[in-house]
């Protein structure tokens, strides 16, 4: 059996003793589309046999079922590195059943909770900034970001070590006082002083994130992303949007283009994450409108008009509701 569906099914598909907690496939929630599927791929292989209950999905037999994953299998070992993303494994199965009927494809990914064909997006093959964007102020290079950090679908709070350059330069003498004594009564364990140091480093605006079991001294910034706007938490797809920016800069260092500062003191910048520009997965993705009241640019017209054109995301409604008139008629409701 290949090396690759050997670590998923070990390390992701393989029941624990916390069986209560394991859905469909026996894996949990987070993990029942890509580790579903390489179970059953590696159940395949050693009994020929495909997985119950999918013939309710597809159109095709029992036969055709097994010649699928006899040709998915071979892809899965060839395919270096193996899949781990939901969209890569249904890239995969895409590909290699491209040959086979749409209803079987579609009735596969469903099957194991894979992106469909349609809400599958391509990103540009380059997402570096341009070298010298009009109206840049500053650059900010980011600590790993915790999944707490964002607040919704175009927000989220973020951390610059105070050894940056930019940020040695500027450091507050107080917090830099103020960090090293709490150095020094957490090792002498007298953890209340400690606590009481680091309250009056966060009001500063400043935190002492811990990274690589060591404590880093950071500056806070909120960030809203240039050019979008998402759906508010309490609007439909609010939460699919928080969560795609989470899945997107969780534990990733980021670099984010600062060009202005918004009325909630908020740094407004672009925002990119190992080479992917975060506004283009937002908008392609349907997880937001392109704000045309403040950015004219036109890739995100035209990334947005994919979205609303393939009916992704929130554009599978027949017309959303668009956040800034949400927004408007929740403040007129509060003073009426």
């Amino acid at each position: 059996m290949g090396n690759a569906l050997r670590f998923l099914y070990d390390h992701c598909c393989k029941p624990s003793a916390d069986s209560d907690s394991l859905g469909h496939h026996g894996v949990t929630h987070t993990t029942v589309g890509v580790s579903a599927l390489a179970h059953d791929l590696y159940n395949f292989e050693i009994t020929s046999q495909v997985p119950q209950g999918l013939s309710k999905h597809v159109v095709s037999s029992k036969k055709a079922q097994a010649n699928w994953y006899k040709k998915l299998s071979d892809a899965w070992r060839e395919t270096k590195p193996p899949p781990k993303t939901p969209e890569n494994a249904s890239r995969l199965v895409i590909q290699t059943l491209k040959r086979h009927q749409k209803a079987d494809v579609e009735g596969l990914l469903a099957f194991y909770g894979l992106p469909l064909p349609h809400s599958l997006v391509e990103l540009s093959s380059d997402g570096a900034p341009p070298s010298h964007p009009q109206g840049l102020k500053f650059e900010l290079h980011t600590l790993p970001v915790d999944a707490k950090a964002v607040a919704d679908g175009d927000t989220v709070t973020v951390y610059v070590s105070t050894t940056d350059p930019r940020e040695s330069s500027c450091l507050p003498r107080d917090v830099q006082v103020a960090a090293v004594q709490r150095s020094k009564a957490r090792a002498q364990k007298n953890y209340p002083k400690a606590d009481e140091l680091h309250k009056q480093i966060i009001d500063s605006g400043y935190r002492v994130i811990p990274v690589n079991n060591e404590g880093v001294l950071a500056r806070k910034y909120r960030i809203r992303l240039r050019g979008i706007d998402a759906p508010e938490s309490a609007m439909p797809y609010g939460k699919e949007a928080k969560e795609e920016l989470t899945k997107v800069v969780q534990g990733k260092s980021l670099r984010v283009l600062i060009f202005e500062e918004d009325h909630y003191g908020r740094c407004v910048g672009d925002i990119y994450c190992n080479g992917i520009f975060v506004q283009e997965v937002m908008l392609k993705k349907g997880l937001a409108w392109h704000y045309t009241a403040y950015d004219k640019r036109p890739e995100l017209e035209k990334w947005e008009k994919e979205a609303r054109a393939n009916r992704i995301g929130l554009w599978a409604a027949r017309n959303p509701e668009m956040p800034w008139e949400w927004r408007k008629q929740k403040r007129e409701n509060q003073r009426s």
